[in-house]
Order: structure tokens, then C-alpha cells, then sequence
């Protein structure tokens, strides 16, 4: 039987992985929480891309004036970045669209391959870093106009850091990984917009190795931001779940009257929202009527305690009789 769907540690080191690291009961409510969520997704996409292709423009006409290879190089990031904000977009549009007889789930799943592209984006950003940053500890070039660089590196950074603050937050309160994994990226472009205005002053004073020395280091700080970002949307496509989110689930379906335990439990994600499956134990002599209610009042029960839910399935199973094995018909077809 089948429920039916309703609509730290303190310190400097604690701070930084922090930073960097991806952390009603009609259906009709349900569905415009979800539009809802859809629309500030693609808010959030389409004004970060504003603000990250001016930047990249603002950068582009400065790199014409100086000559700067590490400069180029940061416009660059930040343009791939905002480019970023198509394949986000289509996976929201996607996600808009009703389940069909071929797509029963839906298409939630898109995000999860638009995050795949994102991720894609910040391991070619590392590349580029690091190539850049050989090629110029092989070939050392004067930079022009080195307080026009530095400028163009800060607002580098400000339009980078904006951005991303803005898509962690709102990726996080809509629940997409793919738009947090796009908000990560942007800091790591972020990070390498520092990079160029520590290269500018090195350029200042006569230090030319500076800018590929610190090239080198950006390219390592992108590989960390890649590992978690890749973890947040790999997961998502493995059907991950949180630990505490699934001890949860347990809990709440333990303590709903008539309910005597808890077989299964499973979690997984499709777009914004958590999908549920259990199985349920109830008495033995429980008629299907009191079985379906109380399947139920699982459901709503999880619906309303869990993080994002959109939709619980849940399986009442009568309790165990010595010598009576109810799962004999399907065993052989068990694998968990």
C-alpha cells in the first residue's frame, strides 16, 4: 500500500573550509512552493550572469590597455563562470515541466546534470590557471598600467564574491546542488582575481615570478573548491542522502501511532525537493482501512518533518507470524 504524495569548529582553518565547502497539506501548495523555488533559481541565475559578464567586459577593456596575461586570464574565468548560468537555466526550465508516461519522476534530475557541466567549468578553470601559470614562469612578461590591473583584480573579486554568496544562499534554500556547486565556482574565480592583484603588486616592485608562483597556488585552491563541489552534485546523482536527514525519516515514522517499526527507509533527490520510500510494520490484524490511515499519517508526518520533501511512498507491512514468511512470493527478488 502506497502513501500518496502532497503537493564548527572556530578558527581561521574552520572558516575557510566553511567558505568553500557545498553545507499545507493540499498539492497545489506544494507545487507554487516549487515554482516558487524555480523562480528564485532563475533570478539568481540570470542576475549573477549580468553581473559576472560586466565584470568580464569591465576586465576585457583593461586587458586591452595593459597587456595583461594573468588579467586575460581572470576574464576569461569569469566569463566561462557567467556562461555557467545557461546550462542552470535550462535544467530549471526543464524542471518546470509536468511528468510525462516516458519521465514518471519528472525532470528534477536535469539540475543534476547541468551541475556535472558546472563542475566540468571548474576543473577547465584549474587547467587554464595552471598552464597560464607555467607558461609565464617559462616566458615573464612586463605588465602596463599595473594600478589599472589592480583595480580590474579587485572588482574581479567583489563581482565573483557577490555572485557567489548569492547562489550558495539561495542554491541552499531552494535546495539545488547545481546552483551551489555554480556559486562555488565563482569564488574560486574569486580567489583568482586575488591572485592577479597579488601578481599586480608584485609587478609593481620588479618581482615578475610572482604572478605564475601565485598562478600555481589559485590552481590548487580551484582543485579544493572542484573536490567539493564534484562530491555535492556526484552525490545528488548517486542518490545520496543525509544520515541525520534518514534518522529522521525513522524516527518520525517510528512514532506515529499503530506504527510497531520501521523496515526501510530511503532518501534520495530529484531537483529541489526529497523524495521518500518505507516500509512500515503494523499489527497483523489491522483491516487495509486502518492500514492505509496509518500509512498516511506516516506520510504527512514526513512530509512536514523532513527538509524539502515533495513526495513519500510508504509500504505497511503486518508483523511477523512464526512460520509465515509474507515476503516469500518476491524474496528470490530481494537484493537489500
Amino acid at each position: 500500500m502506497t502513501g500518496h504524495g502532497h503537493g564548527h569548529r572556530v578558527g581561521l582553518l574552520a572558516r575557510v573550509r566553511h567558505a568553500l565547502t557545498p553545507h499545507s497539506h493540499d498539492i497545489a501548495d506544494r507545487v507554487d512552493e516549487q515554482a516558487t523555488a524555480d523562480r528564485r533559481g532563475m533570478r539568481t541565475v540570470w542576475g549573477s550572469f549580468a553581473v559576472l559578464m560586466l565584470t568580464a567586459l569591465v576586465q576585457a577593456v583593461v586587458v586591452l590597455l595593459t597587456g595583461s596575461v594573468a588579467l586575460l586570464s581572470d576574464t576569461l574565468h569569469n566569463a566561462a563562470d557567467a556562461l555557467s548560468a545557461v546550462p542552470i537555466a535550462i535544467a530549471f526550465l526543464l524542471g518546470r515541466r509536468a511528468a510525462t508516461r516516458r519521465f514518471t519522476y519528472g525532470f528534477g534530475r536535469a539540475e543534476d546534470l547541468a551541475g556535472l557541466v558546472v563542475v566540468g567549468l571548474i576543473a577547465l578553470s584549474a587547467v587554464l590557471a595552471a598552464v597560464e601559470a607555467a607558461r609565464r614562469l617559462a616566458q615573464p612578461q612586463q605588465v602596463r598600467h599595473v594600478p589599472a590591473v589592480a583595480a580590474a583584480a579587485v572588482l574581479g573579486f567583489a563581482g565573483n564574491e557577490i555572485v557567489a554568496r548569492w547562489r550558495i544562499r539561495v542554491g541552499r534554500r531552494i535546495g539545488s546542488a547545481a546552483l551551489v556547486a555554480d556559486g562555488l565556482h565563482a569564488r574560486a574565480d574569486g580567489f583568482t582575481s586575488l591572485a592577479v592583484l597579488l601578481a599586480a603588486g608584485g609587478a609593481a616592485v620588479g618581482w615578475s615570478w610572482v604572478d605564475p608562483v601565485v598562478g600555481l597556488a589559485v590552481a590548487a585552491v580551484i582543485l579544493v573548491v572542484l573536490v567539493g563541489a564534484a562530491r555535492g552534485v556526484l552525490g545528488r546523482l548517486l542518490d545520496a542522502a543525509e544520515p541525520a536527514e534518514v534518522d529522521t525519516a525513522r524516527r518520525l515514522a517510528a512514532a506515529t501511532p499503530g506504527v510497531l517499526g520501521v523496515e526501510q527507509v530511503r532518501l534520495r533527490w530529484s531537483g529541489h525537493g526529497q523524495l521518500a520510500e518505507l516500509t512500515v510494520v503494523v499489527d497483523r490484524g489491522a483491516s487495509l482501512v486502518e492500514a492505509h490511515r496509518i500509512a498516511h499519517d506516516v506520510e504527512h508526518r514526513l512530509l512536514h518533518g523532513l527538509h524539502r520533501a515533495l513526495r513519500a511512498h510508504v509500504h505497511p507491512h503486518p508483523a511477523p507470524l512464526a512460520g509465515v514468511d509474507d515476503h516469500a512470493l518476491v524474496a528470490h527478488h530481494n537484493r537489500s
